[in-house]
């Protein structure tokens, strides 16, 4: 059973049998989430350690990976900047739907009550400062204690700032740095996979306590979650196909033709790295040169997820929603940037990581509490298919683009 089975079925086995325990044993829930409350606690914490030193690292050496392969050529630096206008815009998507499709089918108020009393650690959000006051805390004083306090938005601009200064330093420096920050993040993968290894123990205890005090509401409010982030990631999904028929005038049903295969093998994998001898085959079938297409495919894999900024974003605003966090324009708009940003260093990752090292820095930044990523981790599968099919979806879509300005072989 792989890792993401194993997580849905603690979650599951602990929501039923709190609920279970609420109705038929009411007199045993309050020692049962006495015992169960510090343990999902405890993973939650454990979960939570890895964010700073992985959201460093990955930024490092992502910038680092990206500068290199901008350096590779005139095709792969139109590529970047391309994929970047697409991650943008991707999170914009976001930052006007997500609200939009909550304002029309919302979460039932006393579910989200419900779920607020009875998560773990999720505590009381702080108010949002003035919007002078933000942008002048966005600069740190103190790196270190940026980190410690986790104000993500000014870590991550003193992180750009040095990787972006590391490429203008000499070779053998650059190379020294870049191999520390690989080695760290190589490091904290490791952590964080034994954090992962245990999630079923921690996921069936958070998710115990959740049943015991929020009932069977909770199932429906995580159904409505996972409905409302991947009717998201369907939307960017549904952006490639005007992409390839506007920027690379194909033919729509060319397209749609040339996708599917590695749309199947992206839904039965859920691994973009996998779709790529379907992707370069479309492409073929699309008469993409050969030239072209075996750099972007695998630049675009190795860089490039299309989906990441608009459903990351999503499910900040869907968090920060859920526990009353008021969202202004402003605060949206650093939201998009965060996700932007964020993408780029959260890209070939296990959708697990990538989910808790993309998604707490935009939802500390907005204002919404971390501790529920614990729990919505869980239930990642279904929204994971629909951003493997997107990204999939728009890596061949970008690519028939670019290889129209290519000369035909």
């Amino acid at each position: 059973m792989s890792q993401a089975s194993r997580i849905l079925l603690s979650l599951l086995i602990g929501l039923a049998g709190g609920v279970a325990l609420a109705h038929f044993a009411r007199d045993a829930v309050a020692g049962t989430i006495a015992v169960a409350e510090p343990i999902g606690a405890a993973w939650l914490h454990g979960l939570q350690m890895t964010i700073v030193p992985l959201v460093v690292s990955l930024l490092v050496t992502g910038v680092a990976a990206t500068a290199e392969a901008a350096r590779a050529g005139r095709l792969a630096g139109r590529a970047i900047a391309l994929y970047v206008t697409f991650l943008f815009l991707s999170a914009v998507i976001a930052a006007i739907a997500t609200p939009v499709i909550l304002a029309v089918a919302p979460l039932p108020a006393a579910s989200a009550q419900a779920l607020r009393a009875a998560l773990v650690g999720a505590g009381k959000v702080p108010a949002v400062p003035p919007l002078g006051e933000f942008f002048a805390g966005i600069v740190p004083t103190n790196i270190v204690h940026a980190a410690a306090s986790d104000a993500f938005l000014s870590l991550i601009i003193f992180t750009l700032v040095f990787a972006f200064a590391i490429a203008r330093i000499d070779a053998e420096g650059r190379a020294l740095l870049v191999r520390f920050f690989t080695a760290l993040r190589d490091t904290m993968l490791v952590v964080i996979d034994w954090v992962l290894w245990i999630a079923p123990l921690g996921v069936f205890a958070l998710a115990l306590v959740v049943g015991a005090r929020a009932g069977s509401g909770a199932f429906g409010a995580l159904a409505h979650y996972i409905l409302v982030v991947a009717s998201v990631g369907v939307i960017v999904t549904l952006l490639a196909y005007p992409v390839a028929w506007a920027g690379a005038r194909l033919n729509p049903s060319d397209f749609v033709r040339a996708a599917l295969p590695s749309q199947a093998v992206a839904i039965s994998t859920q691994s973009s790295l996998a779709s790529v001898p379907a992707m370069l085959e479309g492409a073929r079938t699309l008469g993409v040169p050969v030239r072209t297409a075996g750099v972007t495919l695998p630049l675009a894999v190795a860089i490039f997820r299309a989906t990441g900024p608009a459903m990351n974003l999503a499910v900040a605003i869907y968090v920060a929603t859920w526990f009353g966090v008021p969202l202004s324009p402003a605060t949206l708009a650093i939201g998009v940037v965060v996700a932007t940003l964020t993408s780029l260093g959260s890209v070939s990752l296990p959708g697990t990581v990538s989910y808790v090292s993309a998604i707490a820095p935009i939802a500390g930044t907005i204002g919404a509490p971390v501790a529920p990523l614990g729990l919505l981790v869980a239930v990642e599968t279904i929204p994971d298919i629909i951003r493997t099919v997107g990204n999939v979806t728009m890596d061949l879509a970008t690519t028939a683009w670019l290889g129209r300005r290519e000369p035909r072989e």
